[in-house]
């Protein structure tokens, strides 16, 4: 099923379960210990549910509302944590990108390139991810339908990359609230790439009055089943020991101890899903 994704990323496993794969980590790399923790937690639940797995970490965030707000690490010591994750534990990973320079530069230390939602019609921005040779992971825009992604595809393609994936993380519903529409992933799934459904940060609640982003993270399970149910390639979800201490987007995160029981119940649905024929090699739901 996810042939190409297996062909270009190293340490790619269980991609012939024919079950979805993950993109799963904390929201922003706080440090070593913490990531090689969860990353090896995660490893451990879905090599025993056969779920192929992408460590998930934000080397910087860029994009915060606050001027005091965490950022990051360190670039390079971020990055360099990434890299020694996926050598010690045998994931890929993948990382944000926000300007042109970064591209080449985080290429050098992790396996995927995510531009972000705010980004996704920035032509140079995806010229120059797509250029390093590393998959894309390109997040839909809360702005966007899943139609007017089209383009963004086109422009990593005919830039000689044919490794993309999209990733649905929610629309913009007034001013402090998002809201899922499941017509965008069969409708992105149309264009032959592989499509993801952001469950964490389509529960965000942005554009708060103190600046710090809100969440409800008791919805994550519901989102999850929908997007299964619906035919997604893969889920992406923020996860961290303890969220409420995490230094970014811990409103809306899931507890790492609650990751195993929400993943069993999701391998359910996609194999129920197989046995009735809803499902076909691009994942896309015959419902």
């Amino acid at each position: 099923m996810f042939t190409s994704l297996a062909d270009a990323l190293p340490h790619f496993r269980n991609t012939n379960s024919g079950q979805f794969f993950l993109m799963a980590g904390p929201c922003v790399i706080e440090g070593e210990d913490m990531a090689l923790r969860i990353a090896e937690r995660v490893k451990h639940i879905t090599d025993k549910l056969q779920i192929p797995y992408i460590f998930k970490g934000s080397y910087r965030k860029a994009n915060r509302s606050r001027l005091d707000s965490f950022t990051g690490i360190g670039d390079e010591t971020a990055l360099r944590i990434l890299q020694k994750v996926s050598k010690e534990i045998g994931v890929p990973t993948v990382t944000d990108i926000h300007e042109t320079g970064e591209a080449a530069f985080a290429a050098e230390y992790v396996d995927v390139l995510q531009i972000p939602a705010f980004l996704c019609r920035q032509t140079d921005l995806l010229i120059a991810a797509a250029k390093t040779g590393k998959v894309v992971n390109i997040k839909k825009g809360q702005f966007l339908s899943g139609e007017a992604m089209k383009f963004a595809v086109d422009k990593v393609k005919q830039s000689g990359n044919e490794h993309v994936i999209l990733t649905d993380r929610g629309n913009s519903f007034g001013y402090s609230d998002l809201v899922v529409d499941f017509r965008n992933l069969p409708e992105m799934q149309s264009f032959g790439v592989p499509v993801v459904m952001d469950v964490t940060h389509s529960l965000q609640r942005p554009n708060q009055a103190s600046g710090v982003t809100g969440g409800q993270p008791a919805l994550i399970e519901t989102i999850a089943k929908a997007a299964i149910a619906v035919g997604a390639d893969g889920l992406f979800i923020e996860t961290h020991p303890t969220p409420a201490t995490a230094k970014s987007d811990g409103a809306n995160m899931l507890p790492l101890d609650q990751l195993e029981r929400l993943l069993v119940k999701l391998t359910n649905i996609r194999q129920a899903l197989q046995e009735e024929g809803g499902v076909t090699d691009l994942g896309v739901s015959g419902l």
